[in-house]
């Protein structure tokens, strides 16, 4: 399993949280601009539930879903590249940041359909 061990997402779940709920909060009292604020809110927002998605496959794990393991690489790669890339343009970054955007919302997908194959594991038909 290498680096992907269920300790080692769910502590960088854990920092993508702090992250979102920071770059939330910059969103609301550190930045004028609506538009920086705009991509820190969704930013913030897509991290969040993508931390918490992370979460959700321990929960999956133990109730049989072990496939459900794939799923937060896709997640957590997915918020660096999706929730990175907006920040990084609300911090000044040049605008074709803004084509990193949608690799990151591809991971996400990714990881929702291999969350969705893991599911399939729970409770087999007998």
């Amino acid at each position: 399993m290498g680096f992907w061990t269920r300790r080692n997402w769910m502590t960088l779940a854990a920092i993508g949280g702090f992250v979102s709920v920071a770059a939330g909060a910059f969103a609301a009292h550190g930045v004028h601009d609506p538009k920086a604020q705009e991509w820190l809110r969704t930013g913030s927002t897509y991290g969040f539930l993508h931390t918490l998605a992370t979460f959700a496959c321990a929960t999956f794990m133990t109730i049989g879903a072990r496939r459900a393991r794939l799923a937060p690489a896709f997640f957590l790669s997915g918020t660096v590249l999706f929730s990175g890339s907006l920040y990084a343009m609300a911090l000044g970054a040049p605008r074709w940041f803004g084509a990193i955007t949608p690799i990151g919302g591809l991971l996400f997908l990714i990881g929702w359909g291999m969350l969705a194959w893991a599911a399939r594991g729970i409770d087999p038909p007998a």
